[in-house]
């Protein structure tokens, strides 16, 4: 390709992500791009910015379509390439199953990259590539494969989760778009859906290289912040609140955010400095 001196360098073209790309083209039905080692790539009239032009520069996210041909779009995936999502299927066919990404077109898992057949309806966690063999965008359930080591975390970092399936004793999570992690159902005091976004806390790295995390905030830098809530609580309900030591987990939870274990640390801060009286159905404060 014939080289531009007065057109600055852009960055190398990725399948399965977002990319800045040269407008090479117009046509009635939309822009090519210039795709580099990929070629010029079509972008549909439907996705095309307004008053684009030749030589422009613009944002495409590029992935293969049904009938395995490059093409670009402003469309925003539920995942991209190189990460981990949360995603449900949508039909299972001879060659694998096909997973909801957010695009008209669905994504592949091939049977090989199932850790068991995949059922119409159910989300998993997959990891998402560009399989350069096949020059088609894939994913696969065997992530362990393809997940890296958790060294840039420790105990009490606040990361994004996408929560995944649920198991007997708690739920599998999505970690930064990076990790796979574990919540436990004993720790789980509001409602949680799959697929959906959440913060969450590093809660322990485990020797055998899986990580378990908290939605609950570190108690170091909670305790103090909680017993202040409590207080501020008690003062705006006239003084008297309906919980105490044998409340149930839910309740304290619907009220504070916090664990049953971490309110009574609070509570029992505020009574050892006479600021309330610690009741069988409740907490009061001391005037």
């Amino acid at each position: 390709m014939e080289n531009y001196p007065d057109r600055p360098s852009l960055p190398a073209v990725e399948i399965g992500k977002w990319n800045k790309l040269r407008v090479e083209k117009r046509v009635d039905f939309g822009v090519f791009l210039d795709a580099r080692e990929f070629g010029n790539i079509l972008m549909p009239k439907q996705y095309v910015p307004q008053n684009c032009t030749t030589d422009d520069v613009i944002d495409a996210f590029l992935y293969v379509d049904s009938e395995d041909r490059f093409v670009a779009t402003n469309e925003t995936p539920l995942a991209m390439a190189d990460e981990l999502a949360v995603l449900k299927v949508v039909e299972v066919t001879p060659i694998g199953a096909f997973l909801d990404w957010g695009l008209p077109k669905d994504l592949l898992v091939p049977y090989r990259e199932q850790k068991q057949k995949m059922i119409k309806g159910k989300s998993y966690i997959v990891y998402i590539y560009f399989d350069k063999s096949s020059a088609r965008l894939v994913a696969s359930a065997k992530t362990y494969k393809f997940i890296g080591t958790n060294l840039e975390f420790k105990p009490g970092d606040e990361v994004d989760l996408i929560i995944g399936n649920g198991f007997n004793i708690g739920y599998n999570v999505v970690i930064n778009k990076r990790y796979q992690g574990v919540i436990f159902r004993n720790e789980v005091f509001q409602y949680i859906t799959e697929g959906q976004a959440i913060k969450g806390y590093i809660k322990q790295l485990r020797e055998d290289g899986k990580i378990d995390v908290t939605l609950l905030k570190p108690t170091e830098n909670r305790t103090e912040d909680l017993a202040e809530q409590i207080l501020s609580r008690l003062k705006s309900e006239g003084g008297f609140l309906p919980l105490a030591d044998k409340s149930p987990p839910k309740a304290i939870y619907t009220a504070f955010q916090a664990s049953k274990k971490a309110f009574k640390r609070a509570i029992g801060i505020l009574y050892k400095q006479k600021l309330l009286t610690i009741e069988e159905k409740g907490i009061r404060l001391i005037e």
